[in-house]
């Protein structure tokens, strides 16, 4: 991590969001000596909770066993794998056997959105998770993640697409809370003109995020113009600084 940018934009931040919550960032790695492991779970976990402390500035350290939902474990790209009857379970479920999550209409509309559902496979064993100000010389983010009240939602969506003609710089998949914050912002990151992505929309993560926050999560290429462009942008001006004044 270039020491510089991240202190840049502590500085940056602090000036144009006052008193509003730095982003995580998370990268993956094979070597885990001297990370702080996410303990293995018993049961069914959510790992959006897990990111609470995360939030807080622990840093958190993530393979395949300590994630306690199958979902997680796709979306961060450690499995391919989906539970039998995944399109009942997200649509309508089976009488007496599974309880649906009535997501989607039906078990055929399922099928048809995993037909062109994206595949994200991990680079590496291990999932790190750090707040921006905990990121260090040797760290190399994939992408920054917001929890974000709506005054913030809009500084960021504005700034994300303040170098781009495309109207549709920020994206809002149907997709898992921890989908929304890993997997979409890997695949852009891909990507020739990267976006960002809108999030946490999915309600069974609801409960482990306050209930006025959304995520904003931005692959690195892109955060890093985003950050350049911070001191010529509408940031600078009295339209802002209205909203900055209730942040």
């Amino acid at each position: 991590m270039d020491r510089e940018l991240r202190d840049k934009f502590q500085r940056l931040w602090a000036e144009y969001f006052p008193k509003a919550e730095l982003p995580i960032a998370f990268y993956y790695t094979d070597d885990a000596a001297g990370l702080e492991r996410a303990p293995e779970p018993h049961e069914h976990h959510c790992v959006i909770a897990d990111l609470g402390p995360v939030r807080k500035g622990e840093s958190l350290c993530f393979g395949v066993s300590s994630l306690g939902c199958p979902g997680a474990k796709r979306y961060f790209g450690f499995s391919q794998v989906l539970m039998p009857g995944f399109e009942h379970f997200l649509s309508c479920g089976i009488p007496g056997k599974l309880e649906g999550e009535r997501y989607k209409k039906s078990p055929e509309i399922v099928l048809e959105l995993m037909k062109n559902a994206p595949v994200f496979v991990a680079p590496k064993q291990f999932i790190v998770f750090k707040r921006w100000d905990g990121l260090e010389d040797d760290d190399s983010p994939e992408a920054v993640i917001f929890f974000a009240r709506p005054d913030v939602l809009s500084g960021l969506f504005t700034l994300s697409g303040f170098d781009e003609a495309d109207p549709c710089a920020v994206v809002a998949p149907f997709s898992a809370g921890c989908g929304s914050i890993v997997q979409y912002p890997c695949l852009e990151q891909a990507k020739e003109r990267p976006r960002a992505v809108l999030g946490m929309f999915d309600v069974s993560a609801r409960p482990w995020v306050q209930k006025d926050v959304l995520t904003f999560a931005v692959p690195m290429r892109k955060f890093t113009r985003m950050i350049e462009n911070m001191k010529e942008s509408f940031l600078t001006t009295h339209s802002w600084e209205r909203v900055r004044a209730r942040l």
